[in-house]
């Protein structure tokens, strides 16, 4: 199973976080982890790490390699700005060389091993107090290629990471909060699962879009997961450090979403007996992320607009402009073009929030992720220190071998929030150590066809198709837009019918 990273590299650093706090874990040993995660990660076949023999010669020593190689490295010292780690060590600045044979900079007497054809080499400084304590250096990518800018990227992370432990190593607990720290942000980051080229070709236009601007609107049914392709673009882009908020438009009344959102002066109502700042204000650098934009009111439509337009607004009660700079996302599980046509949301809103879109599939047209969808929500739902009565961990649930067709039988209405409410549920219910059909008892979402003996053929084809309509739009939310896809009809084609018979 993968997610839009490896599953196993999270679950790695999860385990340096919880081996870190262990008294007996030597810094070696932690550093050691730390070089083979980010080898294994990016895919290298060697991975060394060189330090400062001393501030006076500032000759660099092999100090960690990965392999066997370590007995033959570590008598090698390497003179400040000779070959690719003296030039990396003297200037501060790393190296990427794609073709180590033809780059100068090449000290080939620093070779980990001279008998092997050395094609491509990633060098990055370790600095410490704005000081150059050493290099990390990474050969060879094991599928034959350079190294990507994605590459780059990691080992750039890691780069800043191994530093810290030479100035934590006295404070394990101290460097043991920062793991967690990390270890959190990467699973809050990569939790969209699947392999399906539906759900891939959804996260690859979210990446693309994380560097732009441009407005997103994110459309799809109920329990798609919406939001975490807005946290993805945001996470992805130039706005990551800075603040993501959430906020549903159709959970606050007009009044109260009007002040959640653009702030009060002291005064501006009875209990307004303090300043407090909006939702625009609060997000300034970052993202602002509105869910269920179909929901809001016309009159908020009407003051939504004048802030994307102009990148400003002024309190409720006051008289002060304030300019910010805010990347706004969007999310509707409604069909905002047929409300544009019929009056419900205005055209120009519509036109600057939906500068691009991205649609997210439902859960039935993407059945191939649904065993992925399984096994992670498994694990997810798990109890992972809940203890049986006989002091044994819980172990995490199997699955029937017929459950997964079970499941990929279901027309899933709720999608994935109610896949992973359903496998929460059989979890907790299930007293086995096998997940059945059984714990799953789904009920019929479609209205039977029934047609009495004796009816023409036309009021039987009427009642068929009727039926037949009423359970392709349930599937869809009432979307006709999406129906007629399903149905293969032209979408006025199917608003005839529905108009024809008389569907509700």
């Amino acid at each position: 199973m993968k997610l839009i990273d490896n599953q196993a590299n999270i679950q790695t650093i999860r385990k340096i976080s919880s081996q870190f706090k262990t008294v007996s874990m030597e810094i070696d040993e932690l550093l050691s982890m730390v070089i083979n995660t980010a080898a294994e990660i990016v895919g290298t076949k060697y991975a060394s790490l060189l330090l400062l023999q001393d501030e006076k010669t500032k000759k660099l020593q092999y100090y960690q390699s990965s392999g066997d190689h370590m007995g033959e490295l570590k008598d090698i010292k390497i003179p400040p700005g000779v070959g690719i780690a003296g030039t990396v060590s003297k200037t501060g600045k790393m190296i990427i060389s794609n073709d180590v044979q033809n780059d100068t900079r090449w000290y080939k007497k620093a070779n980990e091993e001279g008998s092997v054809q050395v094609k491509s080499i990633a060098c990055l400084p370790l600095i410490l107090d704005k000081k150059v304590i050493g290099v990390i250096q990474f050969r060879d990518k094991t599928s034959g290629e350079g190294f990507s800018d994605m590459d780059i990227d990691v080992l750039g992370k890691f780069s800043r990471m191994i530093p810290q432990f030479f100035q934590a190593s006295k404070s394990r607990r101290a460097l043991g909060k920062e793991f967690d720290r990390l270890k959190d942000k990467y699973m809050q980051r990569y939790t969209i699962v699947g392999e399906s080229e539906a759900i891939q070709k959804c996260i690859s236009m979210a990446e693309r879009l994380a560097n732009s601007k441009a407005s997103v609107m994110i459309t799809g049914e109920s329990g798609t997961g919406k939001e975490l392709f807005a946290h993805l673009i945001h996470d992805r882009g130039p706005r990551q450090t800075q603040p993501f908020i959430s906020v549903s438009c159709g959970a606050l009344p007009a009044s109260i979403l009007e002040r959640e959102l653009f702030g009060h002066e002291k005064g501006a109502f009875t209990s307004a007996d303090s300043t407090k700042i909006g939702l625009f204000e609060a997000a300034h650098r970052g993202t602002l992320f509105l869910d269920e934009i179909g929901e809001m009111p016309p009159d908020m439509q009407v003051k939504l607009l004048r802030v994307v337009q102009e990148e400003s607004f002024i309190r409720l009660g006051g008289t002060e402009t304030i300019k910010v700079d805010v990347r706004i996302i969007t999310a509707t599980n409604r069909d905002l073009e047929e409300m544009v046509r019929e009056g419900k949301f205005r055209q120009d809103l519509y036109y600057r929030i939906h500068v691009i879109g991205i649609e997210v599939p439902p859960l039935r047209d993407r059945r191939e992720d649904i065993p992925d969808l399984v096994t992670y929500f498994i694990k997810k739902h798990t109890p992972q220190r809940r203890q049986t009565d006989t002091g044994e961990s819980q172990p995490i649930k199997k699955v029937n071998k017929s459950l997964l067709a079970h499941l990929k039988g279901h027309s899933w209405p709720g999608n994935i929030r109610e896949l992973e409410n359903s496998i929460e549920r059989a979890i907790v219910l299930t007293d086995s150590d096998e997940l059945t059909p059984e714990a799953f008892p789904f009920e019929s979402q479609n209205t039977p066809i029934e047609v009495d003996v004796g009816a023409s053929l036309k009021e039987a084809n009427d009642a068929f198709r009727q039926t037949f309509i009423t359970n392709t739009l349930k599937s869809t939310g009432g979307n006709r837009t999406k129906a007629a896809k399903i149905l293969n009809v032209q979408r006025s084609y199917l608003s005839r019918l529905i108009k024809e018979l008389q569907i509700n």
